[in-house]
């Protein structure tokens, strides 16, 4: 079985139109890949009928650009997806931060597909507020990362 029944198929989210005028549809690794992102782009209590639905990172946004807060943000990251996308086994989860941009950061998801047992990962961008003197640790011009294991 090459596990495309299990993976399934799916509305696009963002929801859009497809080439025939109907609802996009998207199936096997793109789906995986809207829903981890559906998940991370949700804040808990966001939807009415499913307050639990998300991932708690965005109670970071003005949090300070250091090593805790990215070992905060990849657990929250590593819980939610365990909880809310039962097709993916997370293997790791590494939070880099913007050399360049001051309180951008990215989350490195690294997980396999449970029906084929495909290695895959997916880079979420994540935005923070930085303080207006501006974090030590931000401002070193250097990437750091961060992961949970």
């Amino acid at each position: 079985m090459n596990g495309g029944g299990f993976i399934g198929r799916g509305w696009g989210f963002p929801l859009r139109v497809g080439a025939t005028g109907g609802i996009a549809l998207v199936e096997r690794d793109r789906e995986i890949e809207e829903a981890i992102g559906l998940i991370l782009g949700t804040a808990p209590g966001e939807r009415p009928m499913r307050p639990e639905f998300g991932c708690g990172i965005h109670d970071y946004v003005f949090a300070p650009g250091d090593g805790a807060t990215a070992g905060r943000i990849a657990q929250e990251v590593r819980t939610s997806l365990e909880r809310w996308e039962p097709r993916i086994e997370v293997t790791d989860v590494v939070i880099a931060f913007d050399a360049i941009e001051e309180g951008t950061l990215y989350i490195d998801v690294h997980y396999t597909v449970r029906a084929t047992n495909d290695l895959r990962n997916l880079v979420f961008p994540f935005y923070t507020i930085p303080s207006p003197e501006g974090s030590s640790e931000g401002s070193s011009g250097n990437a750091r990362e961060a992961g949970v294991r």
